[in-house]
């Protein structure tokens, strides 16, 4: 150990080139910043020999045209944010790595320039990584998925990822993904998406990133044009994020079970704006902020075994029919819809042209609580299935003022089948229970 107060250091033999405090200089191995030149296998040696060490290589500012380098175990890669561009010149990937223990880059423009990649490569392609970090940098122009994590850990945070052809970033099979503070605007089909081969525990974190202008390239009816996609992965916590202008929806949960949905404001998305769909078991939907959508919150397809949500505390407001999926068999313009034991309590739904609170869909329908919530300006207040095979559902403490067409009604899938229940006539559905809302 050095003396204390002193600072330890490397000869350049040691480490491959002098040492600053930020790293090795990369000019020192041969890297010249705006190069007109291919300087691919200059970076693939600079890395494998700095790799070895375990000190940083630090690029001087500048232009430095490469493509398809592997990062090797411990690579480091630093910059002066928004100073280092590294432009991709062609081939598999702009960078990759694979089956490495640790791998890290900061401050550096990735910078696809719209080239093509291979349908299954992405700009920056990593797999089984054990602590991957991207962190302060900028991915731009490429012309499929930006950054595609598969079976690793880590953290990609404090980002910019424009202009991708496909998906911004795309994890699989992960190990415990943090994905915080990014900015991702004007991806092609998804924004960030978290998926798993075979449905089964994941952990990603999505916190406090900022999606807009999401696109569907690629069509289909809501597997793309999402802000925020998770399928398959269970335990998965999307928190705190601002998401605006998606094609499809803002959070879009697929037989994802154990998902939380938290402190999200999501405004002009295309179709739901909060969806928890088909085979999932349990869903968190609470304190969240939607403006603007054909339906707010969506937990869905008990059919397909979707059950048992929390619905609690959101303001959805300024929900009607748009161009996306214009399906005549269901209702749009709905502020939440639920189906199967879920409780929705403490909401504010507000100017839904078609119903505020939707509660099952034909026979759809099992142990649901709709307590506490305040429904205003909206087509039907509460719409709730009355058909044979409904099961037991109570609808207690609402305020509801303002229904146009009825503060409660009964339904047969999406059509009026009843008067307004809330002032008489339940007794034929011995599966309602009725108490204690307030209409005006």
């Amino acid at each position: 150990m050095g003396a204390r107060g002193t600072r330890l250091s490397h000869s350049p033999a040691a480490t491959g080139g002098p040492v600053s405090a930020f790293g090795i200089d990369a000019a020192t191995l041969g890297l010249r910043p705006g190069s007109a030149d291919d300087q691919t296998l200059v970076l693939q040696r600079a890395l494998d020999r700095t790799a070895a060490t375990g000190a940083p290589l630090a690029f001087p500012p500048g232009v430095y045209k490469v493509g398809g380098v592997r990062l090797p175990d411990g690579a480091r890669l630093v910059g002066a944010p928004g100073a280092v561009r590294l432009q991709f010149l062609g081939g598999a990937s702009l960078l990759s790595a694979a089956n490495v223990g640790r791998v890290s880059l900061d401050g550096l423009v990735l910078d696809g320039g719209g080239r093509p990649l291979p349908p299954d490569r992405a700009l920056l392609q990593c797999e089984q990584v054990d602590a991957l970090a991207v962190t302060n940098c900028s991915v731009a122009g490429a012309d499929g998925t930006a950054l595609y994590l598969y079976k690793c850990a880590g953290t990609i945070a404090d980002n910019r990822v424009t202009e991708t052809g496909d998906v911004a970033i795309q994890t699989r099979d992960s190990r415990g993904m943090v994905i915080a503070r990014n900015v991702i605007a004007g991806a092609g089909n998804n924004g960030i998406q978290v998926l798993r081969f075979e449905a089964g525990e994941d952990g990603t974190l999505i916190v406090d990133n900022r999606v807009t202008d999401v696109r569907n390239r690629a069509g289909g009816q809501g597997q793309f044009g999402n802000a925020i996609n998770v399928y398959r992965a269970n335990g998965v916590i999307v928190r705190g994020n601002r998401i605006a202008d998606c094609a499809f929806s803002g959070v879009r949960g697929n037989s994802a079970s154990n998902l939380q949905i938290v402190g999200n404001t999501v405004t002009r998305v295309g179709e739901t704006a909060l969806y928890s769909e088909f085979q999932f078991e349990a869903a968190l939907v609470a304190n969240n902020i939607v403006d603007g959508a054909q339906m707010g919150v969506s937990i869905a397809n008990f059919a397909s075994g979707g059950r048992i949500a929390v619905v609690q505390g959101n303001i959805l407001r300024n929900l009607a029919p748009g161009t996306v999926n214009p399906d005549p068999e269901f209702l749009l313009g709905v502020g939440m819809y639920v189906e199967a034991d879920t409780t929705a309590t403490g909401n504010v739904v507000e100017n839904a042209s078609a119903v505020g609170i939707a509660v099952g869909w034909g026979p759809y329908l099992r142990d649901v609580s709709v307590t506490g919530n305040v429904v205003r300006q909206c087509g039907i207040g509460v719409g709730v299935t009355v058909v044979p095979g409904a099961r037991s559902t109570v609808l207690s403490a609402n305020i509801i003022s303002g229904s146009r067409a009825g503060a409660i009604v009964g339904l047969d899938h999406k059509t009026p089948v009843t008067g307004d229940l809330a002032t008489g006539g339940a007794e034929p559905y011995p599966h309602l229970s009725l108490s204690g809302n307030k209409v005006s």
